[in-house]
């Protein structure tokens, strides 16, 4: 398991807008390689985006995944906000967050709501057959995960319950960061650095 924290840092709303855009790249280019993902925005978030974002990439290839996202990513982009602006080069920082210290604490199975389905993608023939994926919803936070990765219903709920359980902890420690003020001091070292990632246009498409 990885995580990955994006930060518009001392950005303006454009740097919100490629956070968010980042992320959803980012996530569905997971999906395409079979790799499931949770995402969680941090406070202050508005109709633009969030100042920051975490996405927690899991399996064994997570890690080889997420290396080319960490660092600077330049998105190249008439403001869709101010038309007239000249700037045209916005930047966020992506950077690892260490391994949490210790486990989430257990979440009770009546604070959450299963939903099953029939798992598709990757997975292996056996995840066709019967409706073993689950999409849970903790109620509280309305925070949802979903777990597919097992044959059995039972072992995906368990698997979304601990999911759910560290995303509830990421919010606390998002929300430390952004006070701490660490994700601007991170992006006003990246911003000066070459862009390990370079988007373009209203599409967001790599370039």
């Amino acid at each position: 398991m990885i995580r990955l924290l994006f930060t518009s840092g001392r950005g303006p709303a454009e740097c919100r807008i490629a956070v968010r855009k980042a992320v959803a790249a980012l996530t569905a280019e997971a999906a395409s390689l079979g790799l499931e993902t949770d995402c969680l925005e941090g406070p202050n978030t508005d109709e633009h985006g969030p100042a920051s974002a975490i996405v927690v990439i899991h399996g064994d290839a997570a890690a080889a995944f997420a290396r080319p996202w960490i660092g600077a990513i330049q998105w190249v982009a008439q403001s869709p906000l101010r038309p007239h602006h000249k700037r045209k080069n916005w930047f966020i920082g992506v950077f690892e967050l260490p391994a949490l210290p210790d486990a989430p604490k257990a979440l009770a199975i009546h604070d959450v709501r299963f939903e099953a389905f029939r798992a598709g993608g990757p997975g292996g023939q056996h995840q066709n057959k019967t409706e073993s994926a689950v999409r849970a919803t903790h109620i509280a936070s309305g925070l949802s995960v979903v777990a597919r990765e097992e044959r059995s219903q039972h072992r995906n709920k368990a698997l979304a319950l601990e999911r759910i359980a560290a995303l509830l902890k990421l919010q606390g420690e998002l929300e430390a960061i952004t006070a701490r003020n660490d994700a601007h001091a991170v992006h006003d070292r990246l911003e000066r650095g070459r862009p390990v990632k370079r988007f373009k246009g209203d599409a967001f498409r790599a370039s």
